[in-house]
């Protein structure tokens, strides 16, 4: 049977399962360039986890010789409170400025 004398059903059928199969190939081809991206930057992340941790540490550090520093002046529980504002603060400050960047749109 010539091209022309098939039905109309067989054709739209055979148009089906060609889409199928290059939406098929579409996604399989971002798999593949979504894995490597991971592949690339993978050793990248870890270290930044591992930075992000010993940087919280440090903050942790930061924060208990405040404390310490500021229960000489004034006692325990007032160096604890005021080392915790004073960290909260800044840490309220920060995610101020970044909210208004979002809102803002910049980079």
């Amino acid at each position: 049977m010539a091209e022309q004398d098939k039905p109309i059903g067989e054709t739209v059928g055979r148009l089906i399962d060609d889409g199928k199969a290059y939406a098929r190939a579409e996604v399989d081809l971002a798999r593949v360039r979504a894995l490597m991206l991971v592949e690339r930057f993978r050793s990248a992340a870890i270290l930044a986890a591992a930075a992000l941790l010993f940087a919280i540490g440090a903050l942790v550090a930061l924060a208990m010789t405040a404390v310490l520093s500021l229960a000489n002046l004034i006692g325990p529980l007032g160096g604890g409170l005021a080392a915790t504002l004073l960290i909260g603060g800044i840490a309220g400050l920060l995610a101020y400025l970044a909210r208004e960047r979002f809102l803002r749109g910049d980079e």
